[in-house]
Parts: structure tokens; sequence; C-alpha cells
């Protein structure tokens, strides 16, 4: 079976309603609550690893397990009423995945136990208070996309070194990631040397605004923090850096793949499979007291050498090497 037409199926059963029946003939299997700050269309590849990580616990949807399912689509307000939902339908464990997803979660219950899935450290968002033991009800998986956006900006930097005036483009509607990414980007700007410039977004609608913007300020290239909101327009964005001439980073294969000029993060869908396999083990008894936080450390490394000579850019060859690919 071919990836798309897999992905198209996971699509489908997050979002088409079943019958009256069917739902009454699960209604004896343990119901996950799974929400998301983004759409089902853009976390597609994302929620295929997470069902995959619960099969490896045993776990198949519309077998043993069902799953209520909510996305707030791009809409982060919407997140605690969609959570609140979940605990009054008393879901056996919420799957909250994207960080402000699990923030949303984790005000709505002290009981229902909840496995997160988010791009920045848990114990500076307040969601546990300990990596090895979170004490609480909630556990699950992390990884370093937020830690790795100063990154993005010196590998910009490596690669345009001419270039001082520089643009952040973050989503102020995602708190648990905003503001640790404007930080962290504008003492690694000031180190070496850079005008920073932050730029928001919280909607397509913004886009073009933004491009526009970068040109007032004649920026020599764009870093893109991370979120589900831009993860879910990651191919749109490659797209837009490519045609308005832009040397951008961002943190997905398929950014780069799209135009943009690199991309480096983490591997997502490995971090959603291990949000998975914790969801299953909690569904199996396990407490999340007892389950360490899960880090995700592999990072990811990839060029577009198309775009880059599209826009005139010779990729130092120490840089080049260094890459997981070099797409062209």
């Amino acid at each position: 079976m071919r990836r798309r037409d897999f992905i198209k199926g996971i699509f489908g059963s997050a979002v088409t309603a079943r019958p009256f029946a069917a739902r009454a003939q699960q209604s004896a299997m343990p119901v996950v609550g799974f929400i998301n700050a983004a759409s089902a269309h853009g976390y597609a590849p994302e929620l295929a690893a997470f069902l995959k990580g619960l099969g490896e616990a045993g776990y198949v949807e519309g077998r043993n397990v069902a799953i209520e399912y909510r996305w707030a689509d791009g809409q982060n307000d919407r997140l605690p009423e969609l959570a609140a939902d979940l605990v009054d339908r008393q879901v056996a464990v919420i799957a909250a995945t994207t960080t402000v997803a699990a923030l949303a979660a984790k005000a709505a219950t002290t009981t229902i136990p909840i496995v997160f899935e988010s791009g920045g450290d848990p114990v500076e968002l307040g969601l546990v208070t300990s990596l090895n033991r979170p004490e609480s009800n909630l556990t699950g998986v992390t990884q370093t996309n937020v830690e790795v956006t100063p990154k993005r900006l010196e590998l910009l930097h490596e690669v345009l070194p001419t270039a001082r005036i520089v643009a952040l483009l973050v989503n102020p509607t995602d708190p648990g990631i905003f503001e640790v990414t404007v930080r962290d980007v504008q003492a690694a700007a000031r180190t070496l040397g850079l005008e920073l410039h932050v730029l928001n977004a919280s909607s397509v609608d913004d886009f073009d605004g933004i491009f526009v913007k970068l040109m007032q300020l004649q920026a020599g290239g764009l870093v893109i923090g991370g979120g589900a909101f831009f993860a879910s327009y990651r191919e749109q964005l490659g797209a837009l850096t490519a045609r308005h001439a832009v040397p951008a980073v961002f943190q997905y294969r398929d950014f780069a793949a799209a135009g943009g000029l690199m991309s480096y993060g983490s591997d997502i869908s490995d971090s959603y499979r291990l949000a998975g396999v914790y969801t299953g083990r909690v569904l199996k008894g396990e407490k999340p007291a007892d389950l360490p936080v899960q880090q995700a450390t592999k990072v990811e490394f990839y060029i577009n050498l198309k775009t880059a000579k599209a826009l005139g850019i010779t990729m130092p060859l120490p840089l080049s090497g260094r890459a997981d690919e070099v797409i062209e």
C-alpha cells in the first residue's frame, strides 16, 4: 500500500463520523481522547505515527480501542473547550499532542491520565515538575524543536555571513512556545551581532503581509519558529519562501522539499510514535507518574541545493557534509 493511500485512510478514520450502531458497539472499548491544536489534514503523518505507536503497544483503533478526535484547526482559543469536552466524556486517557494542547489538557483535569507530545521543555512549561518523576497525571514525549530554533539562526548566519538583518517568524497565540523562542533567538542574535526583527503570524491571511514586511526590512533571511500552526503549513511556507526569494530555515524536511532553503529539527513523527506507545501503556494500567518523560533527541538537517542556486548562495562544503540529505 502506498504511503499516500495509508495516510488518506488514517485521515478518513480521524474525521469521518461513525454510524451510531458502530459507536454503540465500541462502547465497551477504552476510549482515548486525542486533542491537537492543528488540523487532521495538516498533521496526517504525525497522526499515522501516533497510531503506529499505539499499535506497538497492542491497541488498534476500532478493534480494541476507540479514539475521540478533537482538532482545533489552528484556533488555539478553542482548546480549553475541546479539552473540557473530553473530560466530560470521561475518556480513559487524553493524548494531548502539540504544546498548547497539552497545556489546555493539564488545565482541564488533574485525574484523567494525560500523555503529551511537546516541542518545548515540559518542566519550564509547567507540564511536569521533573522529567524522571513526573509525579502527576501527566507524562509524555518532548522533542528539541523549540530548543534548537537558535541553531537555525546560526545555520542561516553560516550560509549568509554578510547578512546583518534577519527576521524570526512566531505565532503569538502559542504562548508556551512563543515566549521561549523569542527570548532564546534574541539572545543568539545578540551573540552573532545580528539585528533581529520578530514577526507575528497566527493565520494564513498573515503570510502575504509577512513577506511584504521582509522586503521593507531588507532582511537577509528568515527563521521560522515552532508550533502546530506553522507545522500545518510547512509546505506552503517552503513554497512561499522560494517564490519570494527569501533564504529561510524551518523544522521539517517537507519545508525544504517544497522550496525552503534548509530545515533543521527533530524527527517529530518519531516523538508521536513514542507518545502512541505511552498512551497504550497507560491504557494497560501504568500510571503517568511512574513513566519518565521521554526525550526524542534525533535531529535532522536538510538542504535544498536547487533553492540555494536560485538564490545565488554557495553552500559551504562543511555544511553540506553535515546534512542528512541534500535535495537537488
